[in-house]
């Protein structure tokens, strides 16, 4: 028994149960595992853990009215201490976990059942029968230094369901467990002015690297449900979110001043943009100076009637570039991959590829804005003006489409290098009389129907044979998941 010689154990009795023997107890068959009592599971992941608990074991009671706030927090605090040896992870069982806002670790993970709901927390009211805001289970913290303010309001913000600052190796996984923000209260009290602060997001990591988001169904957040900011080498995949398609700034994917970011195999409904990219607002955004770089997006379904499937801005002042988006569907959204900028921003949109959208149901295929307007203050420089370049976009298919295109640029400041090829899109029963309504944009256009605006010329069959498309791998290509195993019951 040299492996359980080789298990190291917490002081918290049972709680703990070190690699070693967990690989022997998921290796010597179903029998050995059920008269062990324990139940192993597979997951994918970019990191492996030593040590595994369950919230279970730290007083937590998947009731769904017990808050579990302290539980999370205590389990995280007590497994932070074998970040150096191995790392650990979280392990929700099957239940409803009530809980407020709580903060990851490093070399950790998040596991959550497939029969686990966490659930922001709320506040019952018996003698009324209904829930209330809990403001307090959300810490207040500072506004995002790229953004100078919080999005809702002036000043703090609320610290998100799931907060991570300054981490290395994250992962929050499970087997398509479910995480709910509850965020019907949060957007009654948007809609009425009455938040004093901006909304929490169900997920946010500040400033970390080598992050993983995959395999959870996320809903109901009360803004934002994906916020990856100021970080390297995040995979996002296998992500089902749901929102009401009404439900205010309910984002899906939101990569903010993130270098090397892979989204893949995810499945969104949305209120907002389904992936919006961005890198911080106007001076403060500039001041910063961190962009969205090497990006890649693929296998995105998006439904969003009122919004973008994939939004580059409006918040770009620290510049976005190398946005890769292929296999890209969408039904019922308004537009497929819109440039959202204004005189203000500063910063840059330049070499986007996008390759392979089939769109079902579109307002608008093409739409690009350049007087966006929204600032944080009156302190925006006048004189900064966004360049918004090298924009490709080949293979795509649309239909029951109202618009092609509306594409505004700058005065005296154009948008150029366009490209347009290979283009099929078929209108709706009452589409506009005008299908390309263009200003302000330079560039060239090949096997476009119908045809392009004057400004997009078309340069004839075969005189280009596509537009551009990297056949490099982007480095996030090189970042890949292994097949770990951990368990789900307690010792």
């Amino acid at each position: 028994m040299e492996l359980w010689a080789s298990a190291r154990r917490s002081k918290v009795s049972g709680a703990i149960v070190g690699l070693g023997y967990l690989v022997l107890l998921c290796t010597i068959g179903v029998e050995s595992r059920k008269s062990s009592k324990r139940d192993c599971f597979e997951y994918a992941a970019i990191s492996c853990r030593a040590y595994s608990a369950s919230v279970s074991d730290f007083g937590g009671v998947g009731d769904g009215t017990t808050v579990n706030t302290e539980a999370f927090r205590a389990a995280i605090d007590h497994l932070s201490q074998f970040s150096s040896e191995g790392g650990s992870l979280l392990y929700v069982p099957p239940g409803r976990w009530l809980t407020g806002s709580f903060n990851l670790t490093s070399y950790f993970t998040l596991y959550l059942d497939k029969d686990a709901v966490l659930l922001g927390s709320q506040r019952a009211v018996k003698a009324l029968s209904i829930p209330l805001l809990d403001e307090s289970e959300y810490p207040l913290i500072e506004p995002l230094p790229s953004y100078g303010r919080g999005r809702d309001a002036d000043g703090a913000r609320f610290s998100s369901l799931i907060f991570g600052n300054n981490l290395t190796d994250v992962v929050i996984t499970g087997a398509n467990g479910t995480i709910d923000g509850q965020g019907e209260l949060w957007w009654t009290k948007f809609r009425a002015g009455k938040l004093n602060y901006t909304r929490p997001y169900l997920i946010e990591i500040m400033f970390s690297t080598s992050i993983q988001i995959s395999n959870l169904t996320l809903i109901n957040s009360p803004s934002w449900n994906v916020h990856p900011v100021y970080c390297s080498n995040v995979v996002v995949q296998g992500l089902t979110i749901l929102a009401p398609v009404r439900s205010p700034n309910t984002d899906g994917i939101n990569p903010d001043s993130c270098t090397n970011t892979r989204i893949q195999d995810c499945y969104i409904v949305s209120g907002d943009d389904c992936v919006a990219v961005k890198s911080g607002w106007d001076e403060y955004g500039i001041a910063f100076g961190m962009p969205t770089k090497r990006l890649v997006i693929r296998r995105l379904t998006c439904i969003s009637p009122t919004s973008a499937v994939i939004a580059l801005g409006s918040e770009m002042s620290g510049g976005i570039e190398d946005v890769r988006a292929e296999d890209i569907t969408a039904i019922d959204s308004e537009s497929g991959v819109r440039i959202k900028t204004a005189v203000g921003r500063g910063g840059y949109v330049k070499d986007i590829y996008v390759r392979g959208m089939t769109l079902k149901t579109m307002k608008w295929v093409f739409w690009m804005t350049g007087n966006y307007g929204s600032h944080p203050d009156n302190n925006y420089d006048p004189n900064a003006i966004p360049v918004i370049q090298n924009i490709n976009y080949r293979d795509v298919v649309a239909e029951n489409v109202t618009m092609a295109a509306r594409l505004e640029g700058i005065p005296g400041d154009p948008f150029t290098g366009i490209c347009m090829s290979n283009v099929t899109i078929s209108l709706s029963q009452n589409p506009k009389k005008l299908q390309w309504n263009c200003s302000n944009v330079a560039g060239i256009t090949s096997e476009v129907t119908p045809k392009p605006c004057d400004l997009l010329p078309d340069q004839g069959q075969g005189k280009i044979r596509a537009c551009n498309y990297p056949e490099d791998n982007s480095p996030i290509e090189n970042m890949e998941v292994q097949t770990c195993s951990s368990f789900r019951n307690r010792w």
